[in-house]
């Protein structure tokens, strides 16, 4: 397509970096091509996607690595070798929030090697019964951003200044919106649209899903 405003400066907000087998293969080279057809991408925000983790040590620990993969290839682009865009100018990696409070050490670590760009984590809490239907896999706990023990883990973020992405389907929307009126003062991200369905038991129901996914948005 024609590109309509190529001065107008933009930040890709939510993007992954991987090379994983069952994944593929999407770094630095292949973003800089995809950003490279005109538009005026100043920088993007790297966000966690199992990238890079340690091999060794605590598990808790292990996603630290993702944010050393992530603040490298930031400072390959900082050096200007690559172009003007600041890839991974923020950083976003995962931290279990099932450990509770001690999740704070692991925030310590990213903070640390996140080159003053680490910015917050995710922490995905997407389930549906039907999400089989539209290819996701992961079994999760239904609630999982109400349980104590995660909360205990979200409250650790405010302090430290971090932000939290939310990934959930629409019917979740609701343990969101419980979550930031438990934590005023934290900033949460919410990916994807909020993520309504259109497949499985949804399917056919387009206005009904809209009303519920609009209502909760707003």
């Amino acid at each position: 397509e024609e590109v309509l405003e190529p001065d107008l400066p933009i930040i890709d907000p939510h993007h992954h970096l991987i090379d994983r087998p069952e994944s593929g293969t999407y770094l630095l080279p292949d973003l800089l091509a995809d950003i490279a057809s005109g538009h005026n991408v100043i920088a993007t925000v790297y966000l966690e996607w199992l990238s890079m983790y340690r091999a060794d040590g605590p598990a808790e620990m292990r996603p630290v690595g993702e944010i050393e993969f992530a603040n490298g290839v930031a400072a390959m682009a900082a050096s200007g070798t690559y172009g003007k865009t600041r890839v991974c100018a923020g950083i976003v990696g995962h931290a279990d929030l099932n450990i509770g409070a001690p999740i704070a050490r692991v925030l310590e670590a990213q903070i640390a090697h996140g080159g003053g760009r680490f910015r917050g984590i995710r922490f995905i809490a997407s389930i549906d019964a039907d999400q089989g239907q539209w290819g996701a896999t992961a079994v999760r706990p239904q609630g999982w951003l109400l349980d104590k023990k995660v909360r205990e883990g979200f409250a650790q973020l405010g302090p430290l200044g971090l932000s939290f992405d939310a990934w959930v389907y629409h019917p979740q929307l609701g343990d969101v919106i419980d979550l930031a009126r438990a934590f005023p003062g934290t900033q949460i991200v919410l990916n994807h649209v909020g993520g309504p369905i259109g497949l499985g038991r949804y399917k056919g129901k387009r206005e009904a899903v809209f009303a519920d996914w609009s209502a909760k948005i707003k």
